[in-house]
């Protein structure tokens, strides 16, 4: 059979099972399409410093693990290309945001929200060596770079959005939760008038690094406080949610100061509005106090603001040693590995690469970033309890502040759902009546947290609880990461225009919520979801521990299965058909052929990335939807990349052109055409273009939603949708899916991106496969990379504090 007869009608003559190489295809070198990639993905368009031969960022070595790619953008014209890939004194000019957008990775996500980037592309590769990446930075401390060139300006303030919405509201459950902490720990001063846990924090570096022994275990979590209420008195109806405030625009005095120091230092003055926007009304004076301050600013790297230093303060003012200089390093190492889905980094890694920046002494410069609260510093025990008499080992933690808050919020309030828990209910009728889920039924109904894991056909079983607790007269919900039926969505739980509403006390009307999709929470979202949980209320989460994680800082589900303090489900039902027995066996690291008698998953083997995106378009355009009655737009294409021949804009470019042709008169959509919508990072919703005016672009969702795009945003914000990523794609499903694989993206390929990408198909799986053995080596030795958290910890310590504080019952006593 010809490899064509395959792509042009898989109905009539397929490879049908999931081959794992096609051997008379075998793929090309990687980059034989789109030139050398860049070593934070495949399908990425090499940007200045690639093409001059730079090595990497040694940001991309804060962890040799790290799990998501670096999503910078370029906000200082001069010796560095953004986007987490390689970087150096080549004087080329900056691509723009839309060329940087392509060079981003799938996994990460940038930790500056009023970016509003398009950062839910790849998976970064940290390949680079140990040697390469203290080169480099060597040469980031000794070359002169100048900070000079162009960036685009911040837009004008946009007006409320769900999006904007979501994140005030956020902000709000930040802020009510960092009046909590400051109520029950009152005030600390900063520096040298440290005391009580921060004044242990920084003895706790002074001593590790002074060559002594740290303190006792400092970061215990306190035992859980008493409950603050009981079960509460439903509401008669849902109470009016006040609009969350949106944040204020910089003043135009404060713009027009930071526009005149970024001159004199010979930054591009279009970073004005950015950078007052983030530091805030004194902008210009900290800028002028301590130029590093700029890379508070999303982009900036540390090349460039060494150059903004010189410019501004002179070379014999500033060094690596600098003080404020190691200061701001310490916070944007902590803010990139963020990004990178860490909440902390160890101590030594922190070190590490502040040593390849050129600093003189990393010790010092934790120690004074301690003192001065900018990072908090924990102590965590490593192992088992040691003996009597023998110290504990422990590991040091550095975070900043932010993270580190939300991680202790959320361990708190998990351990809150738990223990304000009432007691049981009789709910054994309803398990009996349901067709699946009752062990889930019987679980939710004695406790107040459980967890619950399995595939995709597991999904009926949460939904199941969700029918049993209504029949009971509860007020229960569904919450999931993507539209879906039944279900409301987070974001728009969280944001108030989805779901129930809040009580009085600013809690979800709600005594049970159910959380689908929880992989795909991280530290920030999932806090404020618990917070809002009332006493006594019931709370499930669910989800596929096998799927991409969460876009976002953390590995919040991930976490809480590994604390074992809560009851936990996992579903016996296997995902039907052929398609479900292939992933089941990606899962745990197998891919094998399957038997597909209805041509449920068929191979379609190509030679290079220009076959790839013609094979892709003949197969939804024409043959699945001939073979198995999908229409084309029911088909959805995934693929590991933005940007190189075969990645998605090539791939929408080439879908367009065949689906909906136009001449993209509104920002380059035309009414008609199928887009993804990030209205923040971590977050894609499917839409079709239905027109724009003067407001911005108007699109329309799920269940005939309608939304309108800025037009400042649209660039940033909407892509084209008939090909989208594995990130994109989590937690959603369609009829027919074609994974593409070309030649260039064997790097980019793990287990999880396989298991996630495969997974969404319900009836129809293509493969379009150009990366010969890399599939199956991906699935069977690529594993998702770690992530450094400190919630597994903290929910232990509560779960055993709460333990110690409650009397075992007759039985458990006759028992031990």
């Amino acid at each position: 059979m010809s490899d064509t007869a395959a792509a042009e009608d898989p109905a009539r003559d397929p490879a049908p099972g999931a081959a794992a190489t096609p051997a008379s295809r075998p793929g090309p070198a990687p980059g034989a399409e789109s030139g050398e990639p860049a070593p934070d993905g495949a399908g990425q368009e090499p940007g200045p410093a690639e093409a001059a031969g730079a090595r990497p960022d040694p940001a991309d070595a804060v962890h040799a693990s790290d799990g998501a790619g670096d999503a910078d953008r370029t906000g200082v014209q001069g010796t560095d290309a953004s986007g987490g890939a390689a970087h150096g004194d080549t004087g080329a000019e900056p691509t723009s945001d839309e060329d940087d957008a392509d060079d981003d990775t799938e996994a990460g996500a940038t930790a500056d929200a009023d970016a509003e980037a398009d950062t839910e592309a790849g998976t970064t590769a940290d390949t680079d060596t140990e040697a390469e990446t203290e080169a480099e930075a060597k040469a980031d401390t000794e070359a002169g770079t100048t900070a000079d060139g162009t960036a685009d300006a911040a837009g004008s303030a946009p007006a409320l959005s769900e999006a904007a919405a979501e994140l005030a509201a956020q902000k709000i459950e930040r802020e009510r939760i960092a009046r909590r902490k400051a109520e029950r720990e009152g005030p600390v001063d900063a520096g040298a008038k440290l005391s009580g846990t921060a004044a242990d924090l920084l003895a706790a570096v002074r001593a590790v690094e002074g060559g002594g022994r740290p303190p006792a275990a400092y970061d215990a979590p306190a035992p859980p406080t008493a409950p603050r209420r009981t079960v509460p008195a439903p509401a008669p109806e849902r109470a009016p949610v006040p609009a969350p405030p949106v944040a204020a625009s910089p003043s135009s005095d404060a713009v027009g100061a930071v526009r005149a120091v970024l001159a004199r230092g010979g930054a591009p003055e279009s970073l004005a509005p950015q950078v007052a926007t983030v530091l805030g009304d004194d902008a210009a004076g900290q800028l002028a106090e301590s130029p590093w301050r700029l890379l508070a600013v999303a982009g900036v790297r540390p090349t460039q603001a060494d150059g903004f230093a010189r410019a501004l303060l002179g070379a014999e003012a500033t060094g690596p040693g600098d003080e404020r200089r190691a200061a701001a390093l310490v916070s944007w190492l902590l803010a990139q590995a963020a990004a990178k889905g860490h909440t902390v980094l160890e101590a030594p890694t922190l070190e590490s690469a502040l040593t390849q920046y050129g600093v003189p002494d990393p010790a010092e410069a934790l120690e004074a970033a301690a003192g001065d609260g900018s990072v908090l510093v924990f102590e965590e025990p490593v192992g088992p309890p040691a003996p009597e008499g023998e110290e504990q080992p422990v590991r040091l933690l550095v975070g900043l502040e932010h993270s580190a808050m939300a991680e202790e919020s959320l361990a708190e309030g998990l351990a809150r759902i738990a223990n304000t828990f009432t007691g049981p209910a009789d709910w054994e009728e309803a398990a009996r009546a349901a067709r699946s889920g009752a062990e889930l039924i019987r679980a939710a109904s004695g406790h107040g947290l459980v967890t619950h894991t399995g595939g995709e056909a597991a999904r009926a079983e949460p939904l199941a609880l969700l029918a049993a607790a209504r029949e009971a007269g509860l007020r229960a919900c569904v919450a999931a990461h993507a539209p879906a039926d039944g279900a409301v969505t987070v974001a728009g739980l969280l944001a108030g225009a989805e779901g129930p509403g809040r009580d009085a006390d600013g809690r979800f009307a709600l005594d049970l919520l159910i959380v689908l999709d929880a992989p795909q929470l991280d530290v920030d979202t999932a806090a404020a979801l618990v917070e809002s949980v009332p006493d006594g209320a019931r709370l499930v989460l669910s989800g596929d521990p096998a799927v991409l994680g969460s876009a976002g800082p953390g590995r919040v589900f991930a976490d809480v299965l590994a604390a074992r303090a809560f009851p936990h489900l996992v579903s016996r039902v296997p995902d039907p058909g052929p398609i479900g027995e292939l992933v089941s066996g990606i899962g745990i690291g197998e891919l094998h052929q399957v038997d597909a008698p209805g041509k449920e998953v068929v191979i379609v083997p190509v030679k290079d990335a220009g076959e790839a995106v013609h094979r892709t378009v003949q197969l939804v355009a024409d043959s699945v939807p001939r073979a198995f009655g999908v229409p084309a737009d029911a088909v959805q294409v995934i693929t590991p990349g933005h940007g190189g021949s075969a990645g998605t804009r090539a791939l929408n470019a080439a879908l367009k052109e065949r689906l909906n042709p136009g001449p993209g008169r509104f920002g380059g959509f035309d009414p008609g055409d199928r887009v993804v919508h990030v209205p923040s990072p971590g977050r894609a919703l499917p839409a079709r273009v239905v027109s724009a005016d003067a407001r911005g672009l108007h699109l329309e969702g799920a269940a005939g939603a309608r939304t309108v795009v800025p037009q400042e945003r649209v660039e940033s914000q909407v892509r084209h949708g008939w090909a989208v990523t594995a990130h994109q794609a989590v937690g959603a499903h369609w009829p027919a899916v074609v994974v593409v694989l070309p030649g260039d993206a064997a790097q980019a390929l793990s287990r999880d991106w396989v298991y996630t990408a495969f997974g969404r198909a319900g009836r129809h799986l293509s493969v379009v496969h150009g990366v010969d053995q890399a599939l199956a080596r991906a699935v069977a030795e690529v594993l998702p990379k770690p992530r450094t958290t400190r919630l597994t910890a903290l929910v232990r310590a509560l779960a055993e504090a709460a333990r110690a504080q409650v009397p075992a019952r007759p039985e458990e006593r006759r028992a031990t």
